[in-house]
C-alpha cells in the first residue's frame, strides 16, 4: 500500500531555509550523505560487537554511483537501515511551528540537528528536483520500504523488495547541478570530504591503461585511508610515517620538508586528535595560512581554521579532528563555543610546551631552526598573551655573526657597554647585513654589538619586546652617526650662528640629487676630526612607523608620507669647518655657484648616499665619472 502524507512541518516550507541556514556550499551535501552512511554502517558493527546482531556482516563498505541517462547519483550503504516507523521518525517529522521557531530553536546548538538521517540529509535537496530512499532495517522481519519526495513537503512511501539491508539515497540531480554526474568532480568532492571516513567509501573501479584506454579492473576504487595517521599510536610511528603523511597531505605543494611535529591525543575534557607540522617558514604570512585541515571523526570539516584555533597557529600545517566541534556552524558560533575555546587553548599550550622541549633538550638544533620559527614565535608573542608570556624565555636573538642568545643572555652580554646615559639598555640592530654594512662595521669597533633583524613582523616585535623588557630600546644601526647611537652623555651643540646653518643646508641641499618620495633636513654635530665628513641617517620613530605602516591599515598616512632622512655635517672635519668658514662673508647663491663649481661638497653627499645605498641612475653615473676624472 502506498502512504501519501506531507512531511510534518507546518511552516510554508523547510526546504529553502535548510539551504540558506545550514549550507553555505552545494557540495556538502555529499560529505551530509556519505557521512549518514558510514554511521549506518558504523552501527550495524556496534550492534554486531555486543551480540544484538547476530547475522551476517559481509562486506561492509559505501559504494557511490553515476547513472547518466537518470541523471541520479546514488550512495548506499548496508548499515542498520531503517523501518517504515524509523522513516517517518527521522524524516518525515520536522515537527517545527515556523520558520521563526526554527531558527531560535537551534541557534545556540546547530549541531545538534545534524547527524544520522537528521537534517544533513536534507541537504540532498540542494541539488536534486527528486530524493528517494531506499531501505530495509536490520531488524528481522523488517519490511523494505521507498520514499519519495521532490522538495515540497510532499512525499510518498510504500513498501517495495530489497534483498539486503542497508539504505540507497538516490539523488535525481537538477538541471543547475548537472556537473555531480561528472566522474571526476564527484571524485574530487569524495577525496575533498571523505579521505579519512573510518568505513571504506567506493567509487567505481580502479582503472589501467591499456591499448590506449583507461579501462576498468576488477579492483574496488576506494577513495579512503579508515586509520589515518592522527588516529594511531604515536609509538608506533616512525619519522618517515609522518613524512609521509605530509607529503600525502600536500601532494602538489612546494613545502620543504617540516621541521618537526606534534601528535596530539586527548579524550578529557574533551576528545581531539591531530598531527600539526611545523613548516619552514618564510618571510611571508599570507603564503603559509590556511594548510591545517579540520575534521571531525574524521569527516572534513574545513581547511580554514580561523577562530578555531589562534591566528598565529594557522601558519602550522597538519590535521585536527575533534567530534567536539560542531560541522555546519557559523565563523561566530564557533569563535564562542566552549569547547572550541578549550581546544584552541590546549593546542596553544602543546605548541608552546614543544618548543620549550626542542630547547631545552636540543638547543643547537633549537637555534638551526630559529630563523624559520622566529616568524612563527614573533607572531604568537603578537597575538596571543598567554603564549607570549611562555615562549619569552626562550625567544632567541641574532646577532650579525650568527649567534643566538636568549633575551637574558643578550642582555647581560651588553648592559656593560650599552646601557645610555638614562638607564636605557640600547640594542642596536641591522635590517641588512649588506647595505648596512658601513654603520655595522663602525658600531662593532666601537665594541658594540648588533643584532640582525630583517623579519616581516621584526618591527612590531621589536615594539612587544621593549614594553615587556622595561628600559630597553631597539635601535637600527644606521639611525644615527655612531657617535650619537648609545648618548653616554649630553651631546655638546656645535657653536653655528644661525645665518651659517642656513646657508651650509642650502649648499648642501643644493649637491643633493632628486630622489621622489624622500626628504632630507641638514644636522650639524662634532664627531671628531676622524670621523667622516658627512653622514647619511634616518630617525628610528619615522622610518619604524612608515615600516609599521605597510601591515597595519590604520597607519596607512605614515605610508604616504616621504622617507626622512639626514645629512649629517661633522662640524670637526677640515673640509666641513671650510665651508662653515666661506658661508660666513657670502651670500646664499654665491656660496651655491662656488661648491658646485668645486664638485667637493657634491662628492662628500654622493659618498654619504653611496654608502648607504641611496645613489641610483644618473646620479651614480656622474659620481663614476667624477671619480674617474680625479685618478
Amino acid at each position: 500500500m502506498v502512504q501519501k502524507g506531507q512531511i510534518g512541518v507546518t511552516t510554508e516550507n523547510i526546504f529553502p531555509i535548510i539551504k540558506k541556514f545550514l549550507y553555505s556550499d552545494h557540495e556538502i551535501f555529499l560529505r551530509e550523505i556519505v557521512s549518514n552512511a558510514v554511521d549506518a554502517t558504523q552501527k550495524i558493527k556496534t550492534l554486531a560487537d555486543v551480540g544484538e546482531f547476530k547475522g551476517e556482516l559481509g562486506e561492509l563498505t559505501v559504494q557511490v554511483s553515476i547513472d547518466k541517462e537518470k541523471k541520479s547519483l546514488t550512495i548506499s550503504d548496508r548499515g542498520i537501515g531503517m523501518t517504515a516507523e524509523e522513516v517517518d521518525k527521522y524524516i518525515n517529522q520536522i515537527a517545527l511551528s515556523s520558520a521563526n521557531d526554527f531558527l531560535d530553536q537551534y541557534k545556540e546548538n546547530m549541531h545538534a540537528i545534524i547527524g544520522h538521517f537528521g537534517l544533513g540529509f536534507y541537504s540532498s535537496f540542494m541539488v536534486s528536483k527528486q530524493v528517494e530512499i531506499v531501505t530495509k532495517s536490520y531488524k528481522e522481519g523488517a519490511k523494505a520500504v521507498k520514499w519519495s519526495c521532490d522538495g515540497t513537503p510532499n512525499f510518498t512511501m510504500e513498501e517495495v523488495e530489497k534483498a539486503d539491508r542497508g539504505t540507497d539515497i538516490i539523488l535525481y540531480l537538477d538541471e543547475e547541478n548537472q556537473e555531480f554526474l561528472e566522474k571526476s568532480k564527484v571524485e574530487s568532492l569524495l577525496k575533498k570530504y571523505c579521505r579519512f571516513l573510518p568505513v571504506p567509501v567506493v567509487f567505481g573501479k580502479k582503472q589501467e591503461w591499456k591499448d590506449g584506454n583507461y579501462v576498468d579492473t576488477q579492483e574496488d576504487n576506494v577513495i579512503n585511508e579508515i586509520n589515518p595517521l592522527w588516529k594511531q599510536k604515536p609509538a608506533d610511528l616512525k619519522e618517515e610515517d609522518y613524512l609521509q603523511f605530509y607529503r600525502d597531505l600536500y601532494p602538489l605543494s612546494m613545502f620543504e620538508e617540516p621541521m618537526f611535529w606534534i601528535h596530539l591525543n586527548v579524550d578529557y575534557p574533551f576528545n581531539l586528535t591531530g598531527i600539526l607540522y611545523f613548516p619552514k617558514i618564510k618571510n611571508n604570512l599570507d603564503l603559509q595560512r590556511n594548510k591545517i585541515q579540520l575534521y571531525s571523526n574524521q569527516v572534513f570539516v574545513t581547511d580554514s581554521v580561523e577562530g578555531i584555533v589562534p591566528e598565529f597557529l594557522t601558519l602550522l600545517h597538519g590535521v585536527i579532528d575533534s567530534p567536539d566541534i560542531p560541522l555546519n556552524v557559523s565563523r561566530s558560533y564557533l569563535q564562542s563555543d566552549h569547547n572550541v575555546k578549550k581546544i584552541s587553548n590546549h593546542i596553544t599550550r602543546k605548541v608552546a610546551d614543544k618548543l620549550e622541549e626542542l630547547f631545552k633538550k636540543e638547543r643547537t638544533q633549537f637555534e638551526q631552526k630559529w630563523d624559520s620559527l622566529k616568524l612563527f614565535i614573533a607572531y604568537g608573542m603578537l597575538t596571543e598573551e598567554k603564549f607570549s608570556d611562555k615562549v619569552v624565555k626562550f625567544a632567541l636573538m641574532k646577532n650579525v655573526d650568527d649567534k643566538y642568545f636568549t633575551l637574558d643572555e643578550y642582555k647581560s652580554l651588553v648592559e656593560g657597554s650599552q646601557t645610555d646615559k638614562n638607564g636605557d639598555l640600547i640594542w642596536l640592530y641591522a635590517g641588512d647585513k649588506e647595505k648596512q654594512y658601513a654603520p655595522i662595521d663602525a658600531a662593532k669597533e666601537k665594541g658594540y654589538d648588533v643584532l640582525m633583524m630583517d623579519g616581516q613582523l621584526d618591527v612590531h616585535w621589536m615594539g612587544l619586546l621593549e614594553q615587556k623588557l622595561g628600559k630597553t630600546r631597539f635601535v637600527r644601526v644606521d639611525s644615527d652617526t655612531v657617535e650619537h647611537l648609545i648618548s653616554k652623555e649630553e651631546p655638546e651643540s656645535p657653536s653655528l650662528t644661525d645665518k651659517q646653518k642656513e646657508l651650509v643646508t642650502e649648499a648642501v641641499k643644493s649637491q643633493l640629487p632628486p630622489m621622489e618620495k624622500i626628504e632630507f633636513g641638514v644636522d650639524f654635530k662634532a664627531l671628531g676630526e676622524a670621523s667622516r665628513p658627512v653622514q647619511i641617517t634616518q630617525n628610528e620613530f619615522s622610518r619604524r612607523m612608515k615600516e609599521m605602516s605597510a601591515m597595519q591599515q590604520q597607519m596607512a598616512f605614515y605610508g604616504e608620507m616621504p622617507d626622512s632622512y639626514q645629512v649629517v655635517l661633522n662640524v670637526d672635519h677640515s673640509l666641513i669647518k671650510q665651508l662653515i668658514e666661506e658661508s660666513e662673508n657670502k651670500e646664499k647663491e654665491t656660496l651655491i655657484a662656488e661648491v658646485t663649481s668645486e664638485g667637493k661638497l657634491r662628492q662628500m653627499v654622493d659618498l654619504a648616499l653611496l654608502s648607504h645605498n641611496m645613489l641610483k641612475g644618473e646620479a651614480l653615473s656622474n659620481f663614476v665619472k667624477r671619480s674617474f676624472e680625479t685618478l
